[in-house]
């Protein structure tokens, strides 16, 4: 690693921190600056041709600011000569416009992925993206990182290692497969969330729920949450069906205002998240426990600034030696 330099956009300073620590690292020195009228500007404050460079930066609150940031960090770190540009984004914000579902509306996903790699960007390392297929928007290599098995040796470290009694229920049919993988890694049963959302904001109708919880604490998944409302009406829904007690977890927590009010006053008994965004708008209320990414992150930079394959970080069978922490 002595050919590495790691450094911090605004967004995920506390992150690179941890990211740095676990590999005995210092944090690279830059500046950013933003100026009355709004403009951003950014400078690396070391040395580093030559050099494989990662600049970690979660692409939210606030979104346009974090991604700008972002891309005047690689094209500083191109201009002075860096090796390799690896974006290392804990979150990438724009995932939920990876399509064109209706008329004359922009495919925002691939509009990020087309300016990251007119800034110069080599490689991106992100965590649990909301479509996989954004991947294909990219001609360069996308690491696409899963921080739900962390979560679920958490969750097993919680239930006191018995998963006997446990279902996995999936937020909405859109992350069933993940649900899926897993119930498998933890060995129990599944169940599926059917929502539906009739407009383009935090509202979302639950229409019940596919598989048995009765007489089991339900355990819901997704991989991010804006206003807690899919994750409180879910838990709603399922004690009415019988279930026992009601956890969840989510990689991303993009909690909006609002959002811990509401889940301070639903059933749900503890919800999980990872530290990938770091500057939501809110303070979160006692059921939230995070869970950092670091180990991950660190990981994956390590063996990428080595020349080191990373196929196995993506097998959730190996996941167990990313220990978790609270953060």
């Amino acid at each position: 690693m002595d050919n590495t330099a790691i450094f911090a956009g605004l967004g995920s300073q506390q992150l690179t921190e941890r990211i740095c620590a676990q590999l005995g690292l210092p944090v690279g020195q830059s500046k950013t600056i933003t100026f009355s009228e709004g403009n951003t500007f950014v400078k690396v404050g070391e040395n580093v041709r030559g050099k494989d460079t990662f600049i970690v930066q979660t692409t939210v609150y606030p979104t346009n600011d974090n991604f700008m940031e972002l891309l005047f960090y690689i094209d500083a770190l191109k201009r002075a000569s860096a090796r390799s540009v690896t974006a290392v984004i804990p979150y990438f914000a724009y995932a939920k416009g990876d399509k064109k579902d209706e008329p004359r509306v922009s495919i925002r996903a691939r509009v990020c992925a087309d300016a990251l790699e007119a800034a110069g960007v080599d490689r991106v390392i992100t965590v649990d993206l909301h479509a996989q297929q954004i991947q294909g928007f990219f001609s360069v290599p996308v690491d696409n990182l899963m921080a739900l098995p962390i979560l679920a040796d958490r969750l097993l470290e919680e239930m006191g290692g018995t998963v006997d009694d446990m279902v996995i229920v999936a937020a909405d049919t859109g992350f069933a497969k993940e649900a899926r993988e897993f119930a498998t890694y933890l060995n129990c049963p599944v169940a599926i969330a059917d929502k539906m959302r009739p407009a383009h904001d935090d509202s979302a109708e639950i229409l019940g729920i596919l598989g048995s919880v009765e007489g089991r604490k339900a355990f819901i998944v997704d991989d991010f949450s804006i206003s807690c409302k899919t994750l409180c009406g879910t838990a709603a829904e399922l004690l009415d069906l019988g279930a026992t007690d009601v956890y969840a977890a989510i990689t991303h927590g993009v909690f909006a205002p609002g959002s811990m009010d509401l889940l301070a006053d639903s059933k749900i008994s503890r919800l999980f998240v990872t530290d990938t965004v770091e500057t939501a708008p809110v303070e979160y209320c006692d059921k939230v426990e995070t869970v950092s990414v670091d180990g991950l992150l660190s990981e994956a930079i390590r063996r990428v600034g080595s020349g080191e394959s990373l196929s196995s970080m993506f097998d959730w069978t190996t996941r167990a030696r990313f220990a978790t922490h609270h953060v």
